[in-house]
């Protein structure tokens, strides 16, 4: 695998299982002990420690944007709405970007789930 992925609160622990079981990557915000740090912290962290954030939580997708167009540096978020999604979509997409996308290809990019 060549990308590693940070999950925030809002991401069913199912999704998390799933990837585990595939041999993905994953830390969650609460293995971090990072589930009360709000949104704008947790996606610092991810960079810091270089992990792609994978969220339902829309606030990301502003601060996302903003943050592209300050210059901020960060590692990439990949976004899926709630009821347009299911968990094995949510496992099948994510286990693809993990595995085929690099590091360079999601710096400072946004990407929506599902791929399909």
């Amino acid at each position: 695998m060549s990308l590693s992925l940070y999950m925030d609160q809002h991401v069913p622990a199912a999704v998390t299982r799933g990837l585990r079981r595939r041999g993905v990557d994953v830390l969650t915000t609460e293995d971090d002990h990072a589930a009360d740090w709000d949104d704008e912290e947790i996606l610092a962290q991810a960079t810091r420690l270089g992990r792609i954030v994978f969220t339902q939580d829309d606030d990301f997708l502003a601060i996302g944007h903003h943050w592209q167009r300050t210059s901020r540096e960060f590692t990439g978020i990949v976004y899926a709405h709630q009821l347009k999604i299911t968990v094995g979509q949510a496992i099948t997409d994510l286990e693809l970007i993990a595995t085929f996308m690099t590091a360079d290809e999601m710096r400072n990019r946004i990407e929506f789930l599902p791929l399909r």
